[in-house]
Parts: C-alpha cells; structure tokens; sequence
C-alpha cells in the first residue's frame, strides 16, 4: 500500500504489503484449526490410533511457526522521504534498521519491466553504483500508483528492459 505521510518540506510516503488478514485473525484462524484437529484426533485416538497425536501437534506447531513468519513479514515498512535536495529511503519492521539518504540530483529510480505483462514490475532506488531494492512486496496496483507519485514530484525514472534470453 502506498500513503502519503504529512511533512514539512516534501513528499514522505509510507509503502507497506497488503495485509488481508490481522494478526487477531490469524490467531483466530489456527485456534479453529486447533479445534478441528483436536475432535478428529480424539477420535482417532479413541479408536487405538494413539500415534497420530504427536504429529497433529507438530503439524499445528508448524503452521503456528508459518503464520507467525508471514505475518512478521507483513510488518515491513519504507519511508521514502522526497525533498528538494535528497532522497530518503528508510526500512524496517519495529524500527528503522537501515536508511539511505542521496542527492536527488544524482539519484534516480529504476523500473525493472518484466518480461509478461501479468508480473509487478521491480523498483530500485540507485545512486552511481549503488542500487537497493524499493518496495518489493507492492502489488501491481500500487507500483502503478508510487511510479505517478514519483513522476509527478519530478524524480528521475529510467525504464529497465529485462535481459534477453540467448536460445543456443
């Protein structure tokens, strides 16, 4: 999702995925699955096959594990803070944990196209050699959406066609 954030000089917009589902919903999700899991095993074991119930509880452990990674994952934020003269870039979960901030003279963004249509197209924020990854985790719609904010504030786009494939 792509939200501009109040600031006093510049553009500052705030790029986070798509979250369809809360953590609430998540846990409320595994607690039903949880249920589901414990009639059918009760039966089962009720019925002598005992042995199934350390792997229900293993296959519950590992979908708790998953839903927690991909929702931590989900967390991640950029910053990415346009003024007159520099380019901002910040990332993180919790906190920031990485920033970068460049001349925005020298510094452009780069649109990796794809080679079909269906695929997001890739951004990169890039300064001489020096190139990092812009909002991975933005759908279609929103790439769209950040790649007009960025033109209409004047920063420098350069299309990037993919590599061609050489059939021997």
């Amino acid at each position: 999702m792509v939200e501009q954030l109040p600031a006093d000089t510049g553009t500052r917009l705030l790029l986070t995925p798509n979250r369809s589902l809360s953590w609430h919903g998540n846990v409320r999700v595994w607690l039903a699955l949880v249920a589901l899991s414990m009639i059918v095993v009760s039966g089962m074991s009720l019925a002598g096959a005992w042995l199934v119930l350390p792997f229900a509880g293993l296959e519950l452990a590992a979908l708790a594990a998953a839903l927690y990674v991909t929702a931590r994952h989900c967390q991640q934020k950029e910053v990415l803070t346009l003024s007159a003269d520099t380019i901002r870039l910040e990332k993180g979960i919790d906190h920031k944990d990485s920033e970068w901030e460049w001349p925005r003279q020298t510094a452009r963004i780069d649109i990796h196209t794809p080679r079909h249509p269906w695929t997001t197209p890739k951004l990169s924020l890039r300064h001489h050699a020096r190139d990092v990854s812009l909002a991975p985790f933005l759908n279609h719609e929103d790439v769209t959406i950040l790649i007009g904010i960025l033109e209409e504030q004047g920063v420098q786009l350069q299309k990037r066609a993919p590599p061609t494939m050489a059939w021997f």
